[in-house]
């Protein structure tokens, strides 16, 4: 953990009380977790993860529910949080915190161009913070940049990427645009476009900006749940797409984080 977010939990602490990870989520501060699951607005049940691992919800509040995951030895904190980057940055902040080997995202991302299909697994190869979140980690909020590019660990990526070719499950490299608002990226879509990145979604420039303060591997999964490019809606999926959508959350998800929490 670097010394920036030791800060930042300092800071709250001049004006909370400490432990803050423990009395929202209920996680210990004692376990070493091998790994902690940032996940908006998927629980652990949403994603059939009890088909894999005992679940157990350790606590949360209004707009967030911590769980722990557990098989043959491992144990997972799981962070159910609400959509939007500021939202992660506010939980997965306090969770600095814990003590754990690894940390990964998962959630969905739409595509912006025609040749990503429903329910195939897409990790960043970097991410682009269309949302202000990211300049609160800053030293300033006047250092704001605009479209900033947040890149993740290139060598755990690989790892990630070899670990899951391995178990014949394939995850492609993907560029994302991170926005601040679902309904009105719709109005912006050819300016976002102009971007040029391959996906939209709401978190990973924050979540990959949060990981380099925590110094552990982090890694980004997610799941094309639409194509605005292809023309496949976000709501109303066709029953094909629907299929293709949940197989990869419910299966392909699991497994990979099955093999990654244990490797």
């Amino acid at each position: 953990m670097t010394t920036k977010i030791k800060q930042i939990l300092n800071n709250m602490y001049r004006y909370n009380a400490e432990h803050i990870a423990a009395m929202t989520f209920g996680f210990s501060e004692d376990t070493v977790y091998d790994a902690l699951i940032v996940a908006p607005s998927y629980s652990p049940y949403k994603l059939n993860a009890d088909s894999r691992f005992t679940i157990k919800e350790t606590g949360g509040q209004s707009y967030c529910t911590g769980y722990e995951a557990e098989r043959d030895g491992q144990k997972i904190a799981w962070i159910k949080t609400a959509a939007g980057g500021c939202n992660l940055l506010d939980y997965l902040l306090i969770c600095g915190e814990l003590q754990f080997k690894q940390l990964i995202f998962i959630g969905a991302a739409g595509a912006l161009k025609p040749d990503f299909r429903i329910g195939e697994i897409c990790t960043p190869s970097y991410s682009v913070a269309g949302t202000l979140a990211n300049t609160y980690l800053k030293d300033s909020l006047r250092d704001y940049v605009p479209f900033e590019k947040i890149y993740p660990d290139a060598e755990y990526t690989d790892s990630i990427i070899q670990l899951a070719a391995a178990n014949q499950i394939a995850i492609r490299r993907a560029s994302v645009f991170c926005t601040d608002s679902i309904a009105m990226e719709y109005t912006h879509l050819d300016e976002i476009r102009a971007l040029g990145t391959d996906l939209i979604e709401m978190e990973t420039s924050a979540f990959y900006a949060v990981a380099q303060l925590m110094e552990v591997p982090a890694a980004a999964l997610l799941v094309i749940s639409d194509n605005s490019a292809a023309g496949i809606p976000l709501v109303g999926r066709s029953e094909e797409d629907q299929k293709a959508y949940d197989y990869a959350r419910k299966t392909l998800l699991i497994d990979l984080i099955d093999k990654i929490t244990s490797k």
